[in-house]
């Protein structure tokens, strides 16, 4: 049973409500006129403030600021803040693209706490260590390998047919959480001439900005339009791949989503769910012209008739998010209340193109065959967490579907799509990529690595395709292009691609769990933990690993890998299954390994032995780094086969195969195995399985005015058979995470997860209670989080002001008394702002006590002005009343001169926050001054 009270459970509320909402339900706003109660430099509390750091308002209102130099742009990867190596919270950004606001409530900073900001597990508030960032581990990271061998087949090559192209913009639709109507407007590309009913490529853009000035450089993030802007038209930005599948005789149509990411701020899956939900609709009306065709727009009626059993789904950063949500809907349906399409699935998608993808939901569709670009130079998506689209499939379901990743080296985020690089788009553009002195020696411009954008736009072309004629046109030459085979597309020009696989014609076999034993110089590690010990990759190592990326706690049970670490050559690692594994009808041991980037020649000789204690080596496997830095995600595994045919020389029972063992060939080194499989060639007919679907929702109730009242957390099983799932479940008086792994079964109420509302009648804030869940085996998850929110329905006291000294002579404290009407039980803060007297002499710094004025302002003003002047400053003063208190005094500190003054006086304004977090404005006040008798 988990109880949640308002006196214990304030803090961590507040604390989980900014952690999982992209926008809190209530934003983190300043009072007018309000300063911050700190400066740069100075101290809050036990912490010293980094430079762009401040805390605003008092008590529960605190908020934690950081302020950038320059203005972030509106991407994909969710910005957050962290205290030392814990997640704290995602904050509210303001509209100036430069401020980002956290409600801290009742949370403490401790003495010593390092306070940082990410996007994408990278530093927003500090520059990489270092003037210029460190090639991991020297230059030669910057030098390429000998090129991979051209493949059989080149599916960058366009095609015989001539192509056409158009738009449509239909009537917008209305979206579940989202306020305002959603456009459905495409462009499409087809073939004019292609012979009957052709497959189809739908493309989904990411999270950028929505509206722009034409002629400036101004964007912004708002939806809709406000007058003077012009959407920006990030839909037409994929029209080189577009044109590429059309000349091979596929119909095109790239979606725009604006609506979707100027309102994604506010929903809890960050835009997920209605990103599907628009797919799913832009098919649904493919499908009535496709039976209706007189109906069709001309774009449409342009081009050939399509066959939407054969349909590619193309995601760019936050809609690769949202075509994975699309392959998993259309399967399995999401709940009606959630889901902006509530009709029947007329399509059948064959696979899926993730670009720069973000996963937040960790959900991949196990069995739609899919591939993810992974850009190299990424400065957006910095951590390259899309990765689990494809580790995060492993034993999910039968393993039929192949999921590839495509490590595009010297890729940025952006330049996929023209319509988001600089000298190609209409509105303003530039490189995501960025170093402080434009030195990185593998992502600057001009650099070996570094791609351009339109050798960045051919790859990317060239793979989409590669992609479409696999998964959709069943051409398995194309497969050594995507799989870890190791071959090149002589159309994707000097883009260095890498490739590695899990799926397809693959059998598990040494897979790293809590179940296998890891002995000589290696160890069982965890992909993510905070416990160095633990982990896989110390934060101190320098540079990223994308399957080591982390999700919403510090401790993921369940993802682990094997780290080898040696001081000589000849010190193997054995990794012993739980039981033996088969190998059987496989021609090659596939094995996925990491070694640090930049390092060259690591060489491991690859041995196995079966369950009667038969052992062969299978041969040596070498093994490059990629070019990386301390700026990049480049601990990236690496495929590599050995053959079996030793073993069966050998006489070993490839049925029954118990260890794996892996030498090193060289003096000292590292190496992490992500895990190894039984691998023959081809691609197998993918059936989706019959799993069942869990759904997490939020329950939102009112606490009630006395009693304690027990809710569920809403949790919907749904789809076919049973399977497991991994719940987290954040304890609320800590923050502290735990997890367990369940079975689910359709219909049945196994995950039960009670919360507790007391009820009272004083005012406060709401409690959340939250909870999220990840696929195990045999299930998808739709949504990942939930919980139970309980809203407060206790009015806030009424405010008033009493002068308690209002007028003193010089040397006096000014003061007043505000109380409230009732108790609360949260801090009733505030703020008083300085406003300009109308008539006499206005109180200025001078005449206030300096080190207050310090204190309040960070600095003292010179020359003196006006204390109202000083509030546009910063200055101001925060009010407090602390919970179950009714009153607090404020006041302004006078000092005594031997100067001759006039009478002076002082005008202000109180304004305090209810628990939602708006403004209530209260009375204003005057001050008086006179001289010293």
């Amino acid at each position: 049973m988990i109880r949640v009270t308002r006196a214990a459970a304030t803090a961590a509320a507040l604390l989980a409500l900014a952690a999982v909402s992209p926008g809190p339900a209530y934003a983190a706003r300043p009072a007018p006129g309000e300063s911050p109660t700190t400066s740069p430099g100075s101290r809050y509390g036990g912490v010293a403030l980094p430079e762009g750091w401040t805390v605003a308002g008092a008590g529960a209102g605190r908020q934690l600021v950081w302020t950038s130099p320059e203005p972030v742009p509106m991407g994909d990867a969710r910005v957050e803040f962290h205290a030392d190596d814990r997640l704290i919270g995602r904050p509210v950004p303001q509209p100036d693209g430069r401020a980002f606001r956290l409600a801290l409530g009742a949370t403490r900073l401790d003495e010593g706490t390092r306070l940082s900001v990410t996007a994408g597990g990278r530093r927003l508030d500090a520059a990489a260590p270092g003037s210029a960032a460190r090639a991991l581990p020297a230059a030669p990271a910057a030098l390429p390998e000998t090129p991979l061998p051209a493949n059989a087949v080149d599916p960058g090559t366009p095609g015989r047919y001539r192509t056409v192209s158009g738009s449509y913009d239909l009537d917008s639709v209305r979206l579940p959480g989202y306020p305002e109507p959603v456009e459905m407007r495409a462009v499409v590309v087809g073939p004019a001439d292609a012979p009957g009913k052709r497959p189809v490529a739908l493309f989904l853009h990411g999270r950028h900005a929505t509206c722009y000035v034409p002629g400036t450089d101004e964007m912004n993030g708002a939806w809709p339009c406000a007058e003077g802007t012009r959407p920006l038209p990030s839909h037409e930005g994929y029209l080189r791949a577009q044109r590429l599948l059309a000349s091979q005789g596929y119909v095109t149509f790239s979606i725009s989503a604006n609506g979707v990411n100027g309102q994604d701020h506010s929903v809890e899956d960050a835009g997920a769910q209605a990103r599907s939900s628009l797919v799913r609709l832009h098919l649904a009306r493919w499908a009535d012209w496709s039976a209706h065709r007189a109906t069709a727009p001309a774009a449409v009626r342009a081009t050939s008739p399509v066959d939407l059993s054969r349909v590619l789904l193309v995601g760019h950063s936050r809609g690769g998010e949202g075509v994975n949500r699309a392959a998993v809907d259309s399967l399995t349906p999401p709940p009606a209340d959630q889901d902006g399409y509530r009709g029947p699935v007329r399509w059948r998608i064959r696979g899926t193109v993730p670009i720069g993808p973000t996963i937040f939901g960790r959900n991949p569709a196990p069995d739609v065959p899919s591939m993810t670009i992974l850009p190299g130079c990424d400065g957006d998506v910095f951590d390259l967490h899309g990765q689990n689209l494809v580790d995060g499939t492993r034993g999910v379901s039968r393993g039929a579907a192949l999921h590839s990743a495509v490590y595009v080296v010297g890729a940025n985020h952006n330049y996929f799509n023209s319509e988001w690089t600089p000298g190609q788009a209409k509105a303003a553009a530039f490189d995501d990529f960025s170093s402080d002195d434009g030195t990185d020696p593998v992502c600057s411009p001009g650099t070996a690595t570094r791609l351009t954008a339109a050798q960045q736009q051919a790859a990317g072309a060239t793979y989409i395709a590669a992609a479409a004629r696999l998964f959709v046109g069943g051409d398995d030459r194309v497969r050594p292009l995507l799989d870890g085979t190791g071959r090149r597309a002589p159309s994707a020009g000097p883009a260095r691609v890498l490739t590695h696989a899990v799926g397809g014609h693959r059998t598990p076999a040494f897979l790293p769990d809590a179940s296998v034993a890891v002995s000589g110089s290696g160890r069982l590690c965890a992909q993510v933990d905070a416990d160095a010990t633990r982990s896989c990759l110390s934060p101190e190592a320098g540079g990223r690993s994308p399957h080591f990326a982390s999700w919403e706690s510090s401790t993921e049970p369940g993802r682990d890998a094997v780290a080898l670490e040696w001081t000589a050559p000849g010190s193997p690692a054995t990794v012993r299954a739980a039981r033996p594994v088969s190998l059987a009808g496989s021609n090659a041991l596939a094995l996925r390994l990491i070694v640090p980037p930049g390092s060259t020649g690591t060489t491991l000789d690859v041995a196995v032995t079966d369950s009667s204690g038969r052992r062969a080596t299978l041969g040596r496997a070498r093994v490059d780094g990629l070019p990386g830095t301390e700026r990049t995600a480049s601990y990236w595994a690496r495929e590599v086969r050995v053959p079996l045919s030793a073993a069966a020389r050998a006489g070993l029972d490839l049925k029954r195969i118990a260890t794996l063992e892996l030498t090193p060939g060289g003096g000292t080194g590292r190496a992490w195995l992500m895990d190894a499989w039984g691998w023959r060639p081809g691609t197998p007919a993918v059936r989706p399985a019959a799993l069942a679907r869990v759904d997490i929702g939020r329950l939102t109730v009112k606490e009630g005015d006395s009693g304690v009242r027990t809710y569920r957390v809403p949790v919907r099983v749904s789809g076919h058979g049973s399977g497991q799932v991994r719940l987290f479940v954040p304890r609320p008086d800590t923050g502290d995470v735990t997890s367990r792994l369940v079975t689910v079964r359709p219909g049945r109420h196994d995950i039960d997860l009670p919360v507790e509302v007391r009820g009272n009648t004083r005012h406060g804030y709401e409690l959340r209670h939250d909870a999220y869940v990840k696929a195990v085996r045999g299930t998808v998850i739709g949504s990942h989080r939930g919980g139970v929110t309980a809203l407060d329905d206790d009015a806030m006291p009424t405010v008033t002001l009493t002068p308690v000294s209002d007028d003193v002579t010089e040397g006096a404290r000014l003061s007043w008394r505000v109380s409230l009407s009732a108790a609360a039980d949260i801090d009733v803060f505030g703020g008083v702002s300085f406003l300009p007297v109308a008539g006499g002499v206005e109180l200025s710094t001078a005449d206030v006590d300096p080190a207050w004025l310090e204190e309040q302002l960070g600095h003292v003003p010179d020359p003196a002005v006006p204390l109202s002047e000083a509030g546009k400053g910063g200055l101001g003063l925060g009010v407090t009343v602390p919970a179950g208190q009714t009153a607090t005094e404020v006041g302004v500190p006078t000092v005594r001169d031997d100067a001759a003054e006039p009478t002076e006086s002082l005008l202000a304004a109180l304004t305090t926050y209810d628990g939602s977090w708006e403004p209530v404005p209260g009375p204003q006040f005057t001050g008086t001054v006179r001289e010293a008798p």
